[in-house]
């Protein structure tokens, strides 16, 4: 099987972590070669790029230009160092957000141009693009709500913490992506069960045209 690159997105809550695990162990019984890897982050620059965009700095704004830069600049070594040596070496990736996350939280979310966010994106991948984004839908209230349960024993980060609002945005910003590009968005409905959801992966018709029907 051709290695593949597929991104998982969603939301803060989505629950995206639980079905990566799945996935995990749905690719291991399978005998497919993957890696695991997350943005911002994924190399040692990348994760230390990862906790300055998400450290919290009391009323001192960060500017979504500066934003937008970490992500990318991160973003280009993980391309460069990881992704694109592993799928070159015929090697899967799962990777926790991707491209699309941008678009998503800083053109809609921020407001920022989406043409401009597109060649930024371009630039810093060398238009290394996913074969598969996987979306797990679910309104923002409900999500959010999930991670104030779990806040009980976590800290929120920086963008966690952002109103209502953004997220709605963001989750808005998802919606429209998705419409645009229906043969690479594989939508699933994240407010039902872990088993369901993972169900509906696996039945899913773009998850079956990558992997087939496996075990």
């Amino acid at each position: 099987m051709k290695a593949k690159f597929v991104c998982i997105e969603g939301g803060d809550g989505a629950g995206k972590s639980t079905l990566i695990s799945k996935i995990e162990k749905h690719f291991k019984i399978n005998g497919i070669d993957y890696l695991k890897t997350r943005e911002p982050g994924g190399t040692t620059l990348g994760e230390e790029v990862r906790e300055v965009i998400l450290k919290k700095r009391g009323t001192t704004e960060v500017n979504p230009r500066t934003e937008l830069l970490l992500y990318e600049a991160a973003r280009a070594q993980h391309v460069s160092e990881l992704i694109a040596p592993t799928l070159a070496n015929g090697k899967t990736v799962l990777c926790d957000r991707f491209t699309y996350s941008s678009l998503a939280y800083q053109g809609y979310g921020r407001g920022m141009d989406l043409k401009w966010i597109t060649e930024l994106n371009h630039w810093a991948t060398e238009k290394t693009e996913p074969d598969l984004v996987i979306w797990l839908k679910i309104e923002p209230s409900e999500a959010l709500g999930r991670v104030q349960k779990r806040s009980q024993t976590n800290k929120l980060d920086r963008l966690e913490e952002e109103k209502m609002s953004f997220h709605e945005k963001v989750y808005a910003g998802f919606i429209e992506l998705s419409k645009k590009e229906p043969n690479l968005f594989l939508v699933l409905d994240a407010t039902v069960s872990e088993e369901a959801l993972f169900s509906q992966l696996l039945k899913h018709p773009l998850w079956i045209k990558h992997f087939g029907s496996l075990k």
